[in-house]
């Protein structure tokens, strides 16, 4: 109890530290404050979120590219269905493993499933009704993936499945900025709480997970994403992502074995 007494009082002093605005960039998380729309930002959201691997300069290059041509109503755009200036536009297109014609073939997707239900959180909503979080999010997700190989693309690693075992940290940071709302996390999606959610567990969320005892496993993968989510739990109940932005900023500044847990592991 005095560990977790500790750590909560000194995660509280890392999250008021560094959970703000000016901390956001290099961030693909900034590019959702352009969007008051809901219907827009999940676009974004699901865009930057995907893109979200490789070098932080090469993603925010990428999502530009795409929300860019997109313009200031990305599901207004999506909307009119100008498949060619879409196909034309994203012609040369190349982030790492996605092509072109696979970013086309998941706007396309994202967007008959909003003409559908209006929005995805609506959608998501009908899935909560009879399904746990994590499959409810795995449904979801399949939904998005198999509507883009009826478009003639593939999930081009846009897109990761839960039921597959993977962290599936970009589809968990989507849901992180989707969900909760503070001076970072934008929010909009409030049919779950953020008590539900899973942390995002990169390489350093997977390290500080180890350090804080959360787990011992050596895979970044769904089970270390769940025990460190847990472990997280004992500290914020009702919000155990609350302090990943925070503790990610921390990590990349390659502060993961400065004072926070020196002091846990001398107490």
């Amino acid at each position: 109890m005095k560990k977790i007494s500790l750590l909560e009082t000194q995660l509280e002093d890392i999250y008021c530290f560094y959970n703000k605005r000016e901390y956001v960039h290099p961030d693909p998380l900034e590019f959702l404050y352009r969007y008051e729309n809901i219907e827009d930002r999940e676009i974004a959201g699901l865009v930057a979120s995907g893109l979200a691997y490789g070098r932080v300069n090469l993603i925010l290059k990428s999502t530009e590219k795409v929300l860019g041509l997109l313009g200031d109503s990305p599901s207004l755009f999506l909307k009119k269905g100008d498949l060619r200036q879409m196909k034309t536009g994203l012609k040369e297109f190349k982030h790492r493993f996605t092509k072109g014609k696979d970013m086309v073939a998941f706007l396309t997707s994202i967007s008959s499933l909003q003409k559908e239900y209006v929005n995805l959180g609506n959608y998501f909503s009908i899935l909560l009704k009879d399904k746990p979080y994590l499959e409810a999010l795995d449904v979801f997700a399949r939904e998005i993936v198999s509507r883009m190989v009826s478009c003639d693309g593939s999930s081009g690693h846009l897109l990761a499945l839960p039921s597959r075992g993977s962290a599936c940290k970009r589809l968990h940071l989507f849901m992180r900025w989707m969900v909760r709302q503070d001076e970072v996390d934008p929010g909009g999606w409030d049919m779950i709480s953020a008590s539900e959610l899973i942390v995002p567990v990169d390489v350093h969320m997977h390290r500080i997970g180890i350090k804080l005892g959360f787990t011992n496993r050596k895979a970044a993968d769904a089970k270390t994403a769940v025990e460190i989510t847990e472990g997280f739990k004992k500290v914020s109940f009702d919000d155990p992502v609350k302090y990943d932005f925070a503790l990610t900023r921390f990590g990349i500044q390659k502060l993961t074995e400065c004072e926070l847990f020196r002091e846990l592991h001398s107490s």
